[in-house]
């Protein structure tokens, strides 16, 4: 990392050669809280209201994402997403930072580093939600669904209906259908089985369970369907892909 800045970002940023620009604005009222990360040349239109004051933005090196988090400039100047809680937290923490001189110093750059690490995470894990143009979903609906992908990754082992995911995420089927394939380009239950296939596969290559454990442990009834689900996503059957990894 190698500049931290705050308050105003200029509508047209020059960035450093080699480095991404990540910008996260605090919105407020009516504001959304947003996050982008750009490489290039910063444009107006990615850099949002020129008058916005509760922002923050750093530089980064490419090779240190790189290196740290397989990060690649490919992957940059999409469109803004959603800022969470928990990263506008880390944020805003840095910008009131509560000491002064030296130890101040220290602080932000211990919390900019953890931003960091947990915006990588985020974009790494599918926790942001794009902003939809045209504002297709309000950012209330967008966090909801934020919360049923959450839901997905961490609960993938439990029996997840689209009417248990609509009831904990307070919104009907038809919105919850027609918001989450448009944030993930996918259905709700297609997401819920590639997260149990991923999870298979890891045990496939980590364990000695056996395949029909591991199956009826990723929601799979019986043996023959997790087999047909894993062949479909991977092309080979579990067994196949163990032998594959051992000899690998």
């Amino acid at each position: 990392m190698t500049t931290v800045f705050e308050g105003e970002v200029p509508g047209t940023a020059p960035i450093p050669a080699h480095s991404a620009l990540l910008v996260y604005r605090l919105g407020g009222g009516e504001t959304p809280a947003t996050f982008e990360i750009m490489t290039g040349h910063a444009r107006n239109e990615c850099s949002g209201p020129s008058h916005e004051k509760r922002a923050l933005a750093c530089f980064v090196a490419h090779d240190a994402l790189a290196r740290l988090f397989e990060w690649t400039p490919d992957k940059a100047d999409q469109s803004p997403f959603h800022l969470t809680s928990e990263l506008r937290a880390i944020a805003l923490a840095i910008l009131e930072a509560p000491m002064d001189g030296p130890p101040r110093e220290t602080y932000r750059v211990g919390k900019s580093i953890e931003l960091l690490c947990e915006t990588m995470r985020a974009l790494r894990e599918g926790w942001l939600v794009p902003v939809v143009p045209g504002n297709a979903l309000s950012p209330a609906d967008s966090r909801r669904l934020v919360a049923v992908r959450r839901i997905i990754d961490e609960r993938w082992a439990d029996r997840l209906t689209l009417e248990s995911l609509a009831r904990a995420s307070g919104m009907n089927r038809a919105k919850l259908t027609r918001g989450f394939r448009a944030l993930y380009h996918c259905t709700v239950t297609e997401a819920i089985s590639e997260r149990r296939l991923m999870e298979a596969r890891r045990a496939l290559r980590t364990t000695d369970l056996p395949v029909s454990s591991i199956g009826y442990a990723s929601g799979y009834l019986n043996n023959a369907s997790f087999t047909r689900a894993f062949g479909r996503r991977f092309g080979v059957s579990p067994s196949e892909y163990r032998g594959y990894a051992s000899a690998a």
